[in-house]
């Protein structure tokens, strides 16, 4: 009856089956065990009953087995069977197994034969099994029948690829011997991720139907057609003999005394036979198990492991303790407020290389698109002179000045600064948004307690409105402060001395100065402002169509170079009369792209009026716009209902008002840069002191506070149902792991296993079925005639990875299975491929 010592392991590995499956789906282990493989109506339901004894099976036309069955044969003193979904329910009646499986396939599948990959566990207990665990698979079929679906061939076949391509998965390929076995599709299965025989067992079905003066004695001595471990022959019940209820202690007698009685079998009857097949396949999975343990023991740990700090907080977990309430709402609110801070002041732990974090986007913020905005508002030259004219005559009124006023100056400073609400509030507007999204960051950690996390989130945001209200109205302050006195004695203040002998094209270089982060222009040209890749996207496919190169920024020009590498220069552009535009990402762009011409409507490259330049994202688009403005290139502005374009009065026909108007000008231009100045030191100042660090300060002492006082602190910590099933999820888990690891523990290797059988030449599956066709003639002896197949090179299985080990060695006709043939499945194979054929490994 096998090795004993050895027998006492399928019994373990089955409450492994039992421990697993109680996690489900998400703690998937390949258990050892075998799957049993074959056509439909080849005999796989007639052996599996024949191991237990009984008829439990559903018999009819077409796919009968329409999910996978786990059978596990358990040797007990008492008969019954027991299902994994039915838990606790004994079956002593094998008619109700057999109900109680129709019922649960058609619950998943329905009636009409369709199939699920879903199994159904089923224990059969009895004094007269020996310890297996089998699967029984759908029947391979090629045409659908009634309502079944299209690709059903298909489905089969991806359903037994899941099971048999796993490396400890055994495969008992069950083929009929009234059959032509080179077209075995049960074998060619095999053989596609079993490539060197090392899991695959034969069984013979029907030898009791084959034509009178034909035998298999060849194929089952393993001489005509050779599997590395061979065949058994097995005689079921005629459809007759079921029908008629013939008892399968009876069906079994006769399966011994057919063998006995045989001429070509008698000499092998002791090999042959269900009660051997029962014993072989105890003893090859046994052995198998064993081999399997080391690297199964290890996985569990490695499971468990992870598992082991999140399963500990856990155990000691109760969700209505108030004193565990108090204390969790203390920590996430302290955890809260450290994370906001380490995301607004930087952090030199758990640094995120992905993306800008809250703080790194703020100081952009300040420092790119802020000044950038502030550029934005730039008067319009033809505009301010108009305005200035219209202001000193308004002034003189009647009379005809003859000294430059002064009040006229105060009027144009006064409407340039009331320009500049509009960048700071948007500034305000920008900063909110971030501290907004940096809140609903780190409050990600509270979605356990949906409730905490939704009070939290309103609490804080709250309080950056009421900050930012505050953080307005002193911005607002600040620029009527700068509009309530204008201060002339300032020391960067020209004078109207100064602005009389001031060159106008100084104004341009001034304004550059401003928009640096210094808030006066480098002396040198060499000293470069910004280095990166940008894509000129404008270049026609003709002369090399979009092409990437390495830009360098200076004070005075802008070059690009064709890498990084910086050896070979393209072209050199100045800066003189740039501007630069936004252009809208093309239809079939991936890039973000903007555009620098120039104002005289001369050509910036070659033969180009302009140059758009693209980059991956926006935020980098902003950023070369940014440093383009530090470098006095500055954006277009848009004219409205025609203005500056070329219409406008001719004013300074009187040569007095108009070096009244170039003072006036010069003196608003150095004034506006003190503003600028002042404006673009003092928001970052205001917005942190009033809103940032306020926020911070409130998160850090006010908020928890605030949580205590809604005076529902039950509610707020209760937990989420995601929260409480992943609990319960990992608890059961971890639990299921120490028990497998337990019952591993009880397992002793001290005991001998049966030595792999030599590699055979196996070949012949391929080349038989890439080189023949079914054939009705079953095979005759092979001493009356000559040897019926002639084998040659075959392509290897489809989707078979490298595999590594020895190849296997040269057979009797001296051929080796080939490798690097095409990939293509035989002809009678679906050529839908398998679901991810691992690499196969020799045991």
């Amino acid at each position: 009856m096998g090795n004993r010592g050895m027998e006492e392991l399928i019994p373990l590995v089955n409450r492994l089956h039992d421990a697993v499956s109680s996690v489900g789906h998400s703690c998937s282990l390949n258990l050892p065990q075998i799957a049993v493989v074959g056509g439909q109506s080849a005999g796989k339901s007639s052996v599996l009953e024949n191991f237990v004894g009984r008829d439990f099976l559903p018999r009819g036309s077409g796919i009968v087995t329409r999910r996978p069955l786990i059978l596990q044969l358990i040797s007990a003193s008492i008969e019954y069977g027991e299902f994994l979904h039915c838990k606790g329910k004994k079956f002593t009646d094998f008619d109700e197994v057999r109900q109680e499986i129709e019922a649960e396939t058609q619950r998943l599948t329905g009636s009409n034969k369709g199939i699920s990959p879903v199994p159904i566990n089923l224990r059969v207990y009895s004094p007269h099994v020996l310890n297996l665990t089998l699967v029984d698979l759908p029947g391979i079929t090629k045409v659908p029948l009634g309502d079944q679906p299209a690709d059903i061939e298909y489905q089969v076949r991806d359903m037994i690829m899941q099971f048999i391509c796993k490396d400890n998965c055994l495969i008992l390929a069950v083929t009929p011997a009234n059959t032509d076995l080179a077209n075995s599709d049960a074998l060619k299965l095999a053989k596609d991720v079993d490539p060197q025989g090392q899991r695959t067992i034969g069984v013979i079905t029907k030898l009791d139907l084959m034509d009178e003066g034909t035998d298999a004695r060849e194929i089952l001595e393993n001489r005509l057609l050779p599997l590395r471990r061979g065949y058994i022959g097995v005689v079921n019940r005629s459809q007759k003999d079921i029908d008629g209820k013939k008892d399968i202690k009876e069906s079994l007698l006769a399966e011994k005394k057919f063998f006995l009685s045989h001429p070509a079998y008698r000499h092998m009857a002791e090999s042959m036979g269900t009660l051997h097949l029962q014993r072989v396949l105890n003893q090859q999975l046994t052995n198998h198990i064993r081999e399997t343990l080391p690297a199964f023991r290890s996985h569990l740990q490695s499971q468990l492991l992870a598992l082991n700090k999140e399963a500990e907080e856990y155990r000691h977990y109760s969700p209505d303790d108030p004193t565990r309430k108090t204390k969790a709402l203390l920590q996430l609110i302290q955890r809260l407020a450290v994370d906001f801070e380490k995301l607004i002041e930087g952090s030199g732990d758990k640094v995120d290389t992905v993306e800008l974090s809250g703080g790194a986007k703020i100081n952009r913020i300040f420092h790119e698109r802020f000044p950038y905005e502030l550029v934005k508002i730039e008067f319009d030259e033809t505009e301010l002179r108009r305005e200035i004219t219209y202001a000193i005559k308004n002034i003189h009124g009647i009379r005809t000045g003859l000294f430059t006023p002064d009040m006229a100056f105060e009027a144009i400073v006064k409407k340039q600064i009331v320009k500049l609400k509009g960048p700071c509030i948007k500034c305000i507007d920008m900063v909110v948004q971030e501290l907004i999204t940096t809140v609903c960051q780190c409050t990600n950690k509270l979605s356990s307690f949906p409730k905490l996390r939704e009070e939290t989130e309103r609490i804080v945001t709250t309080e950056i409105r009421e900050q930012e209200s505050i953080c307005r109205d002193q911005v607002l302050l600040l620029i009527d402060i700068q509009l309530a006195y204008m201060n002339t004695n300032h020391e960067d203040f020209i004078g109207f001395s100064n602005a009389q002998q001031k060159s106008p094209h100084s104004n341009k270089k001034s304004i550059a100065g401003m928009a640096g982060n210094q808030g006066v222009a480098p002396p040198s040209s060499l000293i470069v402002i910004r280095k990166g890749w940008l894509t000129i996207s404008n270049i026609s496919i003709i002369k090399g169509g979009a092409r990437e190169y390495w830009f360098i920024l200076t004070a005075e020009s802008l070059s690009w170079f064709k890498d990084d590498e910086e050896k070979e220069k393209k072209y050199m552009l100045p800066l003189d009369n740039l501007k630069l535009r936004d252009v809208e990402k093309g239809f079939m762009s991936s890039k973000c792209m903007f555009a620098i011409f120039n104002t005289e409507l001369r050509n910036v490259y070659k033969d180009y009026r302009f140059l758009e330049l693209g980059c991956n994202s926006q935020e980098e688009v902003d950023s070369w716009k940014a440093s383009l403005l530090r470098a006095g290139v500055y954006p277009e502005k848009v004219t409205v209902d025609g203005q500056g374009s070329g219409a406008s009065e001719r004013f300074f026909t009187d040569p007095q008002l108009e070096r009244q108007v170039e003072t006036i000008r010069n003196l608003v231009d150095s004034y506006m840069n003190i503003i600028y100045k002042t404006v673009r030191d003092l928001m970052p100042k205001t917005i942190m002191h009033l809103m940032i660090n306020n926020v911070k300060e409130f998160i850090g002492s006010e908020l928890l506070a605030q949580l205590y006082a809604l005076g529902e602190r039950s509610v707020l910590m209760d937990e989420s149902p995601e929260q409480e099933q992943r609990r319960e999820e990992v608890l059961r888990k971890h639990a299921a792991l120490k028990e497998a690891l337990a019952i591993i523990g009880d397992i002793s290797t001290s005991t001998c296993s049966t030595p792999l059988p030599p590699p055979v030449d196996s070949s012949w599956i391929q080349a038989c079925r890439a080189t023949s066709q079914p054939s009705p003639t079953p095979p005759k002896k092979i001493g009356a005639g000559p040897k019926p197949v002639t084998r040659g090179p075959a392509p290897t299985a489809p989707r078979v990875l490298s595999r590594s080990g020895p190849p296997a060695p040269p057979g009797a006709d001296g051929l080796q299975q080939p490798a690097g043939q095409p990939n293509r499945a035989p002809p009678s194979v679906p050529r839908r491929q398998p679901p991810g054929i691992p690499s196969v490994k020799p045991h």
